[in-house]
């Protein structure tokens, strides 16, 4: 039985066959990597494999029997890629794709979620058998700002009071790697996220608690925190992105209480102490 894990040298990609190795023979573990050379040290199988390439594709899943799609990091170009792969793994006769989506991919207002429902409904029809792991967002996402903020005194989005139930990339590793290593979950629509919602006031008030410095959260409007990103040094189309990410999160988007995610993996997430003590080491 071979598991083919693709985008395996990005930071969620490894920690799933990390997750895995434990769970299943690593040498049933098949790395499908842009640049082959980074994947030496995963010591799995390692295949040459780039969503854009669709004639080289099919050869490349040759003998993969279950596949984790993680989704493409080009926006804009997911769907093209995620629709090369699929027919690919149809042409090599995959048995089972898991597909990394959004939290509420049908429902959400983020501007991620258009290319994972097209990507989800072609899955849906290609005749493969599947399972959709609808991935909220990750609390690094968050925390990754921590040290700008403990330089400037504040922590500035424009999320408002949106409840965020983000998770670790640790977490949803883990409950891609129950998946691809269990049994009853071909058909399944998993919508996973953190199980301690948060809003960045939250967030501000953790890292206040942690470092002993007053740290605020300042709410800015969509503009305002776009071109505050802009002058930061982000090109202008990530800052106005994430600047609306943030108000998608304002109107719930990035909120779900279901706790799917801790019941897959078996304990609970990470909590967002935990995560902003990760940062603060």
């Amino acid at each position: 039985m071979k598991i083919g894990i693709t985008g395996a040298t990005g930071q969620l990609g490894r920690l799933v066959i990390e997750k895995l190795k434990s769970r299943v023979n690593p040498e049933n573990i098949v790395a499908l990597v842009r640049s082959p050379e980074k994947a030496v040290d995963l010591h799995v199988e390692v295949r040459a494999f780039d969503y854009s390439k669709s004639k080289e594709l099919s050869n490349a899943l040759i003998g993969i029997d279950y596949l984790l799609l993680i989704s493409g990091s080009e926006v804009g170009q997911r769907f093209i890629q995620h629709k090369n792969v699929i027919e690919a793994a149809r042409k090599a006769g995959v048995n089972w794709i898991v597909y990394t989506s959004l939290l509420h991919a049908d429902t959400s207002s983020l501007s991620l979620a258009t290319e994972h429902r097209q990507t989800e409904e072609l899955l849906k029809s290609s005749g493969i058998p599947y399972t959709v792991l609808r991935n909220g967002w990750y609390t690094e996402n968050y925390t990754g700002s921590i040290p700008g903020a403990l330089v400037a005194g504040s922590l500035i989005g424009s999320a408002g009071e949106g409840k965020i139930a983000s998770a670790s990339r640790e977490d949803y590793a883990a409950a891609a790697a129950v998946v691809l290593s269990g049994e009853g979950h071909v058909g399944q629509v998993y919508e996973l996220a953190g199980d301690t919602a948060y809003t960045l006031q939250d967030l501000a008030e953790e890292i206040s608690r942690q470092t002993g410095k007053d740290i605020f959260y300042k709410n800015l409007s969509e503009d305002e925190y776009a071109e505050s990103l802009r002058s930061a040094g982000l090109p202008e189309g990530l800052a106005s992105a994430i600047a609306g990410w943030d108000v998608s999160a304002s109107r719930g988007d990035l909120f779900d209480d279901g706790h799917q995610l801790s019941r897959l993996i078996g304990h609970p997430t990470t909590s967002l102490t935990n995560s902003v003590r990760r940062v603060l080491r």
